[in-house]
């Protein structure tokens, strides 16, 4: 037991490093046996170690509560800054061994992924990393493929790229979707027939559209196909209540969480294509190209 009679110690001076870790380990487990097994040494060094820095600080830091150790009032008071001081030092220890994630980072990926997805989620990554320099390409052009400029490209195609890394990011499923003011007013579609009605929006070719109506047996005589350029103005006119898109069930996640889009009906078919990550073998090695393949992985296959 300490003498409290003892002149307390300089406040500018640090405690035994060791008898700190004691301190915390006993703290934890509070048994010496298990924090002298967690230290690698024997229990008499373990007290020993915690008579040390009671004597150091002149205060008792544990007693004894039945076959168990308790921290005192000055127990409670030191450990809180003893455990957090030993993570710091642990963590900036771990971080020494990673990549710095710092430079730049350009990204090539389809329009619409880039803003239906990236757009609304890319501050994630960007306060994960603040190092990093980001920019983004809005293209599907296997010309940024073979970019010595571009790092990384999200591709929607058959996931055939010569000399380059290729890795699967998602299948997607495709559905008919649209505004809900769309089905509030007099032409409400109840049925697979009423869509008849509306102007159902697509790419250039109404492949996809064909396949899902083909599909649901239903004739395709009369269905007003509208080729809006690309998926995404597709989508985005679905948005705006100008039709019925075929959604693509990747990029209309959060359109139909927010309620801007409606899910039709159950049926879906699955897209001809996925998407997927490429890039030059060597590049697929760097930190940052990692870290975002990590990120967009995590974001995507979360998102549905």
């Amino acid at each position: 037991m300490p003498d409290p009679a003892k002149r307390p110690p300089s406040k500018s001076r640090l405690p035994p490093l060791n008898a700190l870790r004691a301190f915390d380990a006993i703290a934890r487990h509070l048994t010496v046996a298990k924090a002298a097994d967690e230290l690698n040494v024997t229990p008499s060094a373990v007290s020993h170690q915690l008579r040390t820095l009671e004597a150091a600080l002149c205060v008792q830091l544990f007693c004894r509560n039945k076959t168990r150790l308790k921290l005192t009032q000055h127990g409670e008071a030191l450990w809180p800054s003893v455990r957090s001081a030993f993570q710091m030092i642990a963590h900036a220890a771990a971080k020494l061994g990673d990549p710095a994630m710092v430079g730049h980072l350009v990204v090539s990926a389809p329009e619409g992924l880039s803003s239906r997805v990236l757009a609304r989620h890319i501050g994630e990554f960007l306060s994960a990393y603040p190092e990093v320099r980001f920019r983004l390409i809005a293209s599907n052009e296997d010309k940024d493929v073979y970019s010595c400029a571009v790092d990384l490209c999200i591709r929607y195609g058959s996931g055939i790229w010569s000399d380059r890394q290729v890795r699967l990011l998602t299948h997607v499923e495709l559905f008919p979707v649209c505004s809900p003011a769309l089905i509030d007013d007099h032409r409400s579609i109840r049925c697979i027939d009423e869509l008849r009605h509306h102007p159902l929006l697509c790419e250039d070719g109404s492949t996809e559209w064909t396949r899902w109506l083909l599909g649901a047996d239903v004739p395709l005589a009369d269905f007003r196909m509208c080729a809006m350029g690309n998926a995404h103005i597709a989508m985005e006119a679905a948005v705006r209540g100008q039709g019925v898109a075929l959604g693509n069930s990747l990029l209309v996640g959060d359109d139909l969480a927010e309620g801007r889009l409606v899910r039709l009906f159950e049926r879906s078919v699955p897209a001809k294509h996925a998407y997927y990550l490429v890039c030059r073998h060597e590049t697929s090695e760097s930190p940052l190209v990692a870290a975002f393949t990590e990120w967009i992985l995590a974001r995507v296959r979360g998102h549905g």
